[in-house]
């Protein structure tokens, strides 16, 4: 299962940076002969999408080999650090944004040709909106935050060439030509949104940080549900790349055969990977006379034993 989705995320990856690709072209080569700062900003944007694209595409290859002698947990992180590297082009685009615009406000220029401008726009958000919906699609199945990433710079480029789009009809229609370097500065801002945004998740993952509550409940719920956990402690999670990385303490009868208390922890790890995909489950084992709060073992524990 491991190995089909490394296969489907490398797949989806390398989509991206085809569409990127072609988009950066189109919209340098029309931002060049129209002369439209929105336009160039735009190719700005998608030259960073581009480039994350790539990062990405590398990032889930690396992440997919396994565990080796200096990486026991295996490469997962790389993920993450894509994600942060990421972030940061995002950020420096933005600015680059602002500086060209900033530059034609102190330098008017008449943009020409803007139907070539409106045609690279609509198509834009036409191929950003496709290819950014497989990315969430496969980043929701796979856990991957490099692809969810991704998809992120595409959702907002779609937003940005829309709002390109619009500009470039006003400008059309009404020769305000100011409007174009102003267009470009409001891309700018949600593009640096969004790259704040991805930054600060991006630190949270590095500095594992643990999985959402609902995620963790999800988890509690299938210890407590199986009737040979007396109890249940010091539960730790945290993620590396799209794995999910899981310890705890569980208490079993202290006459439990060894083969048994095993068979539990099998049970158990099962279970909760049925419910995430990948991945890693480690549990450690105390009988319950061991336990601080019992001061017997007692022959059978409800519920209400349970605790965590």
């Amino acid at each position: 299962m491991d190995k089909d989705y490394n296969q489907l995320k490398q797949k989806t990856a390398r989509l991206s940076v085809v569409s990127n690709t072609l988009l950066v072209a189109l919209k340098l080569f029309v931002g060049i002969m129209t002369g439209a700062v929105s336009i160039i900003s735009e190719a700005a944007h998608s030259g960073v999408d581009l480039i994350a694209a790539l990062v990405a595409y590398f990032a889930v290859k690396k992440s997919a080999q396994p565990p080796d002698g200096q990486h026991a947990y295996g490469h997962g992180k790389i993920e993450n650090l894509s994600a942060a590297f990421e972030a940061v082009l995002i950020v420096l685009a933005a600015l680059w944004i602002v500086y060209e615009a900033v530059d034609k406000i102190n330098n008017p220029h008449v943009p020409e040709y803007l139907e070539y401008g409106l045609i690279v726009m609509a198509l834009s958000v036409a191929v950003n909106y496709w290819v950014s919906s497989k990315l969430y699609a496969v980043a929701r199945l796979t856990g991957s935050q490099a692809l969810e990433a991704d998809a992120l710079h595409l959702r907002a480029d779609i937003w940005t060439s829309m709002g390109v789009f619009i500009g470039l009809v006003i400008i059309k229609l009404t020769n305000l030509y100011w409007l174009d370097p102003v267009i470009a500065i409001v891309v700018a801002v949600i593009v640096f949104k969004a790259g704040f945004s991805m930054t600060m998740k991006s630190i949270y993952e590095l500095t594992d940080v643990s999985l959402p509550p609902e995620e963790e409940e999800i988890i509690r719920g299938i210890v407590y549900a199986h009737p040979a956990v007396i109890a249940f402690h010091q539960l730790r999670t945290r993620r590396s790349g799209s794995c999910r990385l899981i310890d705890m303490h569980i208490v079993l009868q202290k006459n439990m055969h060894l083969d048994k208390a095993h068979a539990v922890c099998d049970e158990l790890e099962a279970l909760i990977k049925q419910q995430f995909i990948p991945c890693d489950v480690t549990i450690h084992l105390e009988p319950c006379d061991y336990t601080e709060g019992f001061s017997t073992c007692p022959a059978e524990c409800g519920e209400n034993c349970k605790r965590d």
